[in-house]
């Protein structure tokens, strides 16, 4: 079964204590907090401040997802308030190696997240490194967008390559994720689901997220 990760930036924030208690009480064991800085994503969401109150109230772990230019500049603030993984995107880190290793040494998970546009080949050389291959199937920087069909075949490719390189990264599949299409990107080898709109925008989120891990 998948790791269900519930992306708060499709909560109500007037209720955000609320929804994060909500998601205490499902089978998620992640909670994802995507970070958008209006430079890198054409969106702005919240910082460190928002995930050091939501870690206060959450039982989960706090997957960061930092969609930022820059992003070395505030690892330390984002370990301070709380995070568990810090995913960055392969696309701002002309020192990515080195910005993997930086965090690995703050005790943190690793992750390195790619765009639709870009092949699973550019993974090739730090695959081995990370702990996390957080695949974008909708272009980056709005929640509620439909599923990039091509990603099945990159995700089929990245769990080929990581393989090859010996690596234990686990495959994080972030954008359109449904019940309906969960149970093909788990087939295509994805080990965690991110959720924002198919959770917070249904009927019975505990139902949305129950029925998101048993695909």
């Amino acid at each position: 079964m998948a790791i269900i990760a519930p992306s708060l930036l499709a909560a109500n924030f007037l209720q955000l204590q609320r929804e994060v208690e909500m998601v205490n009480q499902s089978e998620a064991a992640w909670l994802h907090l995507d970070v958008m800085d209006g430079r890198f994503v054409p969106n702005i969401s919240f910082g460190p401040m928002v995930i050091e109150f939501v870690k206060k109230v959450t039982t989960k772990i706090c997957d960061v997802h930092l969609m930022i230019e820059e992003p070395s500049r505030y690892f330390e603030q984002f370990k301070k308030a709380g995070a568990d993984h810090i995913n960055i995107h392969i696309e701002t880190c002309p020192l990515l190696h080195q910005d993997i290793r930086q965090i690995k040494a703050m005790g943190l998970k690793a992750g390195v997240a790619i765009n639709p546009h870009n092949p699973a080949s550019l993974l090739s050389d730090i695959i081995a490194d990370v702990d996390i291959v957080l695949v974008m199937s909708v272009n980056p920087g709005f929640g509620g967008q439909t599923f990039i069909p091509n990603t099945l075949n990159k995700i089929r490719e990245i769990k080929q390559l990581i393989r090859e390189k010996g690596s234990s990264a686990v495959i994080n599949i972030d954008g359109g994720v449904t019940v309906n299409n969960a149970a093909e990107i788990v087939a295509a080898g994805a080990d965690v689901l991110v959720a924002g709109s198919t959770v917070f925008n249904a009927a019975d989120p505990l139902e949305a997220i129950r029925l998101l891990k048993n695909a």
